[in-house]
């Protein structure tokens, strides 16, 4: 990937960054471990972003 990146790009890529974080413990603690895990997870080098 390029050391310079787009700003549109770096956008997606920030979105991506979010959406694979951990649940909050508070969630699993309200839903009473029914929401244990989030299944947007991704690991950055086993699973591509796909943001182009």
């Amino acid at each position: 990937m390029a050391a310079h990146k787009s700003a549109p790009r770096k956008i997606r890529l920030m979105k991506k960054l979010k959406q694979s974080s951990p649940v909050p413990t508070w969630i699993v603690v309200r839903t009473k471990r029914k929401v244990r895990s989030n299944p947007k997870k991704r690991q950055w080098r086993r699973t591509d972003a796909g943001v182009g």
